[in-house]
């Protein structure tokens, strides 16, 4: 079955191609990863590519989300992890900040009603108070609507840093073991975890990178521990669903033993 897939996934003609479904069918019947996270590489180097603006490689990047999330949706994955914009990003030029800050609002207006009738949560995952108000009303306006859904968890990092979302945990930590609210002999893996952003949530199975890079970027260093990784090539607004199934295809195929021999 996986070498059938392989073979739909990278030798088909359009004559060949078989249907989504069948595909769909043909992964599900192997390991299917809990959490997939996503560093979203490469819209600058495309958009530059083609001589176009950065903020063009930034709206095509968007055509790319709406695909990945309903991907990751249809083959029945619980958590899917888009790292949108780093807490070192603001060091980019204004006016591409400026436009970044208001994807969020965009997504909102034209992907909300289609997220709540997949039964998809919103949750963001990164530093609220450090983004503009408009970017805020939208990411409060996710979460509400979607809050009481069930399916897929689509945490949206923004303004995220794992170094910094590590040390608020200690710190919260700390205050907890100083009021008596913990002791501190109590603490380890499992506390640690419910203080992240990501708490309640499985770590990643499988972190994808696209656009070339081999490196993690400061994304989820904690969670990351036992991930396994997948690395391509092709910026994000050239990923496609294809590229997921072949990224999941791989995974399947690996064997993961947390240290065992």
């Amino acid at each position: 079955m996986i070498q059938t897939l392989k073979q739909w996934l990278t030798g088909y003609t359009e004559d060949t191609k078989p249907k989504d479904e069948d595909r769909l069918h043909a992964l599900k019947k192997g390991p299917i990863p809990r959490h997939v996270a996503v560093i979203m590489d490469g819209n600058g180097r495309w958009a530059k590519k083609r001589g176009l603006p950065r903020i063009a490689g930034h709206r095509e990047g968007m055509k790319t989300v709406r695909e990945i999330v309903r991907a990751a949706d249809d083959l029945g994955i619980q958590s899917l992890t888009l790292y949108s914009f780093s807490t070192e990003n603001w060091k980019r030029p204004k006016e591409e900040v400026e436009y970044l800050m208001k994807l969020p609002e965009e997504f909102l207006k034209t992907d909300l009603e289609d997220l709540k009738r997949r039964n998809v949560r919103v949750k963001m995952l990164g530093q609220e108070e450090d983004l503009p108000p408009h970017t805020q009303r939208a990411m409060r306006t996710f979460q509400e609507e979607t809050k009481e859904n069930t399916g897929l968890t689509l945490n949206l990092a923004l303004n995220y840093g794992s170094r910094t979302e590590i040390v608020m945990a200690l710190k919260r930590i700390i205050e907890d073991v100083e009021t008596g609210k913990m002791d501190k002999d109590e603490v380890d893996e499992q506390t640690v975890d419910r203080y992240l952003y990501t708490a309640g949530q499985p770590d990643p199975d499988l972190i994808i990178r696209t656009s070339g890079e081999i490196r993690i970027s400061n994304f989820m260093l904690w969670q990351l521990a036992y991930s396994e990784l997948w690395f391509t090539e092709v910026a994000w607004p050239d990923f496609n669903r294809e590229l997921f199934y072949q990224a999941i295809m791989d995974y399947q195929q690996r064997s993961r033993r947390y240290g065992a021999v």
